[in-house]
């Protein structure tokens, strides 16, 4: 399917992906800016108040529909990550929590923003966002492919596939389950999850490229819009003169995970 073919070939030449990415001269700019100021930044109110430097690091956590929350980040960031009770870790939301984790002002004071959770992995994170974002802009199936292989591993069990939008739909995407089953009892959907998933397959590279493969499937059939030109016409030109059916295509949902 097209999406799976765009999505592996920025797979297998990521590095080349996220170096053009960098390269970029509106990206390059912020990070050319964020590396030269985050060093000086050693309280939290610096930090939320310097809309560079704070959007920079929204958009790196892929926060960047919360940059006007500062109030709720900036407690977020106070409170840190130690006490069961902080915000961070009553919030559900896993990329709050990796924010806090990596500008944890609480646990290294001024000393926060001179670690290298707070400095290159930022500036890491920034370019693989904005490489799935500008990705999202013409097939929003590799983005969400992309963003589910660099998250994958951390899938644990029902709830933390819940807690993420991104890869919660990428999964209800490829096991065929409707968006409609979210309005459920969220304990009730962890239990569907135990029963369809294996989540140890998630620490295996090959079985992730197997769930994504469905997933690039599956997405293709329900949105066929986006798929390529050469791609349509291949079907095309193929159904009329051997009778190819998208029959084909549905028995795709019937694969299991793993292969």
């Amino acid at each position: 399917m097209s999406t799976f073919t765009d999505y592996m070939t920025i797979a297998n030449n990521l590095g080349r992906y996220q170096t053009m990415t960098a390269t970029d001269p509106t990206v390059a700019q912020a990070t050319k800016y964020f590396q030269a100021n985050i060093g000086n930044i050693t309280t939290v109110d610096q930090f939320v108040n310097n809309t560079r430097i704070f959007n920079y690091a929204m958009t790196a956590f892929g926060l960047s529909d919360m940059t006007y929350a500062k109030s709720l980040i900036k407690q977020v960031l106070e409170q840190g990550t130690t006490s069961s009770s902080a915000l961070a870790n009553t919030l559900d939301n896993p990329k709050i929590l990796a924010l806090a984790q990596a500008f944890n002002f609480s646990l290294y004071g001024t000393q926060t923003t001179k670690t290298i959770a707070a400095t290159s992995d930022v500036v890491s994170q920034y370019v693989m966002q904005t490489l799935e974002t500008n990705e999202g802009a013409k097939n929003a199936g590799v983005q969400m492919a992309l963003y589910f292989q660099q998250n994958a591993s951390k899938i644990t069990d029902g709830y933390s596939i819940l807690a993420d939008p991104n890869l919660l739909t990428v999964v209800q995407t490829t096991l065929g389950l409707s968006s409609y089953t979210s309005a459920e009892n969220i304990d009730v959907q962890a239990q569907q999850l135990d029963k369809l998933l294996n989540y140890s397959d998630f620490q295996n590279p090959t079985k992730v490229l197997n769930f994504l493969q469905r997933f690039t499937a599956q997405y293709d059939v329900a949105n066929p819009s986006v798929a390529s030109t050469p791609f349509v016409s291949a079907v095309s030109t193929a159904s009329s003169s051997v009778g190819f059916s998208v029959d084909l295509l549905m028995s795709m949902q019937n694969l299991k995970l793993g292969g």
